[in-house]
């Protein structure tokens, strides 16, 4: 996949294109772009995927919108769907006060957009037209095909960034996981904690420098695919304060890797949320806790494996 320049002038009526936030680069997504491709090599073009650096919500009404991925992870998701090219724009304010028309006149004439595919429901542009047909009457205006994208009707329809982030707020991995097509996954550094996990015999990795644009699992214990220096291992982690062993409201993500005792600390680190575990909630003893902890082990070794052994 070729990532253009902003900055391109590309030869005229040379693109499939598609346009999109694309957050989470979900099944839905999946469907569109893989329409994409094939309407491109049907017509001998490129095709390409236009989609902007932060979300629209986040620069028209300063919200607190939190994203499934970071940037960086959604290029490289985007990438794994094999488009010829990417296009990352910058959504700023005069970009949002752009129209709909003249927004297409500038895919036309800028980047060479022939045919434009639309996602399905999906509307761009200031004061965006309200029907299909009125983007493709916009089209003809300014000499681009508009397609719609055909809507996913797979097993977790309907799916959209919005539903896979509300499952991911609510602790539903295994949904979310579904409608992705693939884990959900958050990275992070290994910063020192309050090494309490070690005195009861479960020591945990405290992750640290999560970014904070993006969304966090419901607090609570999950069963876990952890990568960390080349390695995938299992494991299970708290999202949450610690109530039994108490050491104030900051949250914490603490992840205790089955089988492996290597100082890691400072290193970077990425969870896949594969199953939920449990609520958290405080226990009456640490031996109580010590209890829970091997039977939230033993029952995340059951989901990894099951989960490893049908991929």
């Amino acid at each position: 996949m070729l990532r253009l320049n902003k900055d391109e002038h590309l030869p005229p009526r040379s693109r499939v294109a598609t346009i999109g936030m694309f957050d989470g680069v979900h099944l839905g997504h999946a469907t569109l772009i893989a329409a994409l491709r094939s309407q491109a090599r049907e017509a001998g073009l490129r095709s390409l995927v236009i989609t902007f650096d932060r979300h629209p919500q986040c620069v028209l009404a300063a919200s607190g919108l939190k994203m499934l991925q970071t940037l960086d992870d959604r290029i490289a998701a985007l990438e794994a769907q094999q488009p010829d090219e990417l296009l990352v724009l910058e959504f700023n304010k005069e970009l949002a006060g752009t129209g709909t028309r003249d927004f297409m006149e500038l895919l036309a004439r800028r980047y060479g957009v022939a045919t434009l595919i639309v996602g399905y429901n999906h509307r761009f542009g200031h004061n965006a037209p309200r029907t299909f047909d009125q983007y493709v009457a916009l089209g003809q205006e300014v000499g681009i095909t508009v397609i719609k994208a055909p809507e996913y009707l797979g097993q977790y329809a309907p799916v959209s960034s919005t539903i896979v982030r509300g499952l991911i707020a609510a602790g539903k991995v295994t949904d979310a996981m579904h409608c992705m097509g693939r884990p959900y996954c958050l990275r992070g550094h290994v910063v020192h904690g309050f090494h309490n996990g070690r005195g009861i015999g479960f020591p945990t990795a405290n992750v640290g420098h999560t970014d904070p644009t993006v969304i966090l699992p419901h607090n609570g214990a999950y069963a876990v695919l952890v990568h960390v220096d080349g390695q995938c291992l299992q494991g299970m982690v708290n999202v949450g304060v610690r109530p039994t062993l108490y050491n104030g409201p900051q949250l914490s993500i603490e992840v205790n890797i089955f089988d492996f005792d290597t100082d890691i600390y400072g290193r970077d680190i990425s969870l896949e949320f594969i199953g939920f575990l449990r609520l958290e909630f405080k226990m009456g003893s640490i031996d109580e806790l010590r209890r829970q902890l091997t039977a939230d082990r033993d029952k995340s070794r059951k989901i990894l494996t099951e989960y490893l052994s049908r991929t």
